[in-house]
């Protein structure tokens, strides 16, 4: 019986973990469509535009006008953001995983992150356009 009451209390664990993971629970920022991001950054100058996926990935397409910081170094290198502070930024990856992770960061870096549901996938479904090299 007891064994049991353990499993259960790891599944429970495993599963709030994932949700944390997925930004389905304790999220403090706001969650946007690309077609959202679109028009913000078509329309409001006080905005910046975040890609946090790897360079490599940049390198092959990307959203006209972001600027790269990947994931893995972006606490190392919030700093290059501290001039845009006072700005929204919007923060988009490839599907939507890694943004949520950057935008908790930078909260917690008195940011005001708008994360783009869906990544740069999504962008595309919507058929808004990216570069491609």
């Amino acid at each position: 019986m007891r064994a049991n009451g353990l499993c259960w209390r790891v599944v429970d664990a495993v599963k709030g973990y994932f949700s944390y993971i997925k930004g389905w629970i304790l999220d403090d920022f706001v969650y946007i469509s690309p077609t959202q991001a679109y028009a913000l950054l078509k329309n409001d100058e006080n905005v910046t535009l975040l890609d946090v996926r790897t360079p490599e990935k940049f390198a092959q397409e990307y959203v006209e006008g972001a600027m790269l910081i990947p994931l893995q170094v972006l606490y190392e290198n919030i700093s290059k953001l501290q001039n845009v502070k006072e700005k929204k930024i919007i923060v988009y990856c490839h599907n939507g995983r890694k943004s949520i992770a950057a935008s908790r960061i930078l909260v917690k870096n008195g940011f005001v992150p708008l994360n783009v549901k869906g990544g740069i996938l999504r962008w595309k479904r919507e058929g808004l356009s990216v570069i491609q090299n």
